[in-house]
C-alpha cells in the first residue's frame, strides 16, 4: 500500500508564523494528486514534510499503515524529484541515476539492470554516457525521474519539476509524466503554481491558500464547482468574472461569478452592454477586455468574432456562481 494520510498537520516556524494549519488529507494507493495554489501559500512546505525534509509542529504522516513522523528521509521509501534537477555535473547520465542505489550498497548487476530498464521508460538509452550540460532541459528532467525510478519508491513527490522548462516542452513534459504514472502504478503527490498543469494532470487536485486547505476534488468538479471565490479565482484561465450585484429573491447584496466562456451565449437572458478596453488573439479564440461596474471583466470568443467599441453580453442565469460577499463563500 502506498496511500499517504496527513492527521491535523501544522507547521509553525521560530517567528510563530504559521505556514500549514491544521491539514487533514488522504491520498489514495496510486493515485495523482496535485498541490496547488498561488507562491507561498504552503504546498512545498506540505511536500517536504511528507519526505521528512521539514520537520512537523503537529500532527501525524502515515505512509501506508506506518507512522513516519520520526523516520529519516532514507528509510520513508519515497522518491523527490526537486525543481532544480539536482544532478551532479561532474557525473554521466548512468552515474546519476545509479547514485542513490550505490549510496545503499546494492550490488551492481542489480544497479545496471534497473538503470536501463528506467532508461527505457524514459527514452535515454542513448544519452547514458553524457554529462548533464550535454542534454536539454527535458532530458536532465527525465534524468532525474529516472534517479527516483530506480529506487522502485512507494510514493513520487514532485516539487515544481517543469517550472524551468518552456512552454512547449511543459506541454510535453506533462503528457510523459503522465504517461509515467499510469506506467509504474504508484503514488503520485505533485507541487505547482500552474492551475493548467493542475486541471491536466491531476486525479485530484489540493487548492491552498495560506498554509490551508480550500478543496479537494476533482479537476471537473474543482472547476465546475469551487466552494469559494478562491478557489474560483485560482482555477481557470482566464479566472472566472465577479460581478457585484443583488439578490433578487431576498434584495441582499451578493457576488456573483461568471466565467468568461459563458459570457456570450445564444439562449443567454441576462443582457449588459460593455466598452471594450482591450482585444487579445489568442489563435483559436480572442479575450475581450472590459468593465462591469467597477469590476474588470473579460470574455472568452471565437476568433473570428467580431468585436467593435461595444460588446453586448448576454448570459444564462444558469451560468452564474453566487458567493457571499462578505465571507467568499459559495451560496448553493
Amino acid at each position: 500500500m502506498s496511500s499517504v494520510t496527513l492527521k491535523n498537520i501544522r507547521k509553525i516556524y521560530d517567528n510563530r508564523k504559521v505556514v500549514i494549519n491544521n491539514v487533514n488529507l488522504e491520498i489514495k494507493d496510486k493515485e495523482f494528486l496535485v498541490l496547488v495554489g498561488a507562491s507561498g501559500c504552503g504546498k512545498s512546505t506540505l511536500l517536504r514534510m511528507i519526505a521528512g525534509l521539514e520537520n512537523i509542529s503537529d500532527g501525524e504522516i502515515y505512509i501506508g499503515d506506518k507512522k513516519v513522523n520520526n523516520v529519516p528521509p532514507k528509510d520513508r521509501d519515497i522518491a523527490f524529484v526537486f525543481q532544480s534537477y539536482a544532478l551532479y555535473p561532474h557525473m554521466t547520465v548512468w552515474e546519476n541515476m545509479a547514485f542513490g542505489l550505490r549510496m545503499r550498497k546494492v550490488d551492481e548487476d542489480t544497479i545496471n539492470k534497473k538503470v536501463h530498464e528506467a532508461a527505457e521508460i524514459l527514452d535515454l538509452g542513448e544519452y547514458l554516457y553524457r554529462k548533464p550540460k550535454q542534454l536539454s532541459g527535458g532530458q536532465r528532467q527525465r534524468v532525474a525521474l529516472g534517479r527516483a525510478i530506480v529506487r522502485n519508491p512507494k510514493v513520487f513527490l514532485m516539487d515544481e519539476p517543469l517550472s524551468n522548462l518552456d512552454a512547449k516542452l511543459r506541454v510535453q513534459m506533462r503528457a510523459e509524466i503522465k504517461k509515467l504514472h499510469e506506467k509504474l502504478q504508484t503514488t503520485f503527490i505533485y507541487v505547482t503554481h500552474d492551475q493548467t498543469e493542475a486541471l491536466t494532470m491531476g486525479d485530484r487536485i489540493v487548492v491552498l491558500n495560506n498554509g490551508c486547505i480550500q478543496q479537494v476534488d476533482t479537476p471537473e468538479e474543482i472547476y465546475n464547482n469551487p466552494v469559494n471565490t478562491f478557489v474560483a479565482g485560482f482555477v481557470g484561465s482566464p479566472q472566472m468574472n465577479f460581478i457585484e450585484g443583488k439578490d433578487l429573491g431576498l434584495d441582499e447584496n451578493i457576488l456573483y461569478g461568471v466565467r468568461p466562456e459563458k459570457m456570450i451565449r445564444p439562449d443567454g437572458d441576462i443582457s449588459v452592454f460593455a466598452d471594450v478596453e482591450i482585444s487579445e488573439m489568442l489563435g483559436s479564440e480572442r479575450i475581450a477586455y472590459f468593465n462591469v461596474g467597477d469590476k474588470k471583466c473579460c470574455a472568452k470568443l471565437d476568433a473570428d468574432y467580431n468585436i467593435g467599441n461595444t460588446l453586448k453580453l448576454s448570459i444564462k442565469s444558469s451560468d452564474l456562481y453566487k458567493f457571499d460577499p462578505q465571507t467568499g463563500q459559495r451560496i448553493y
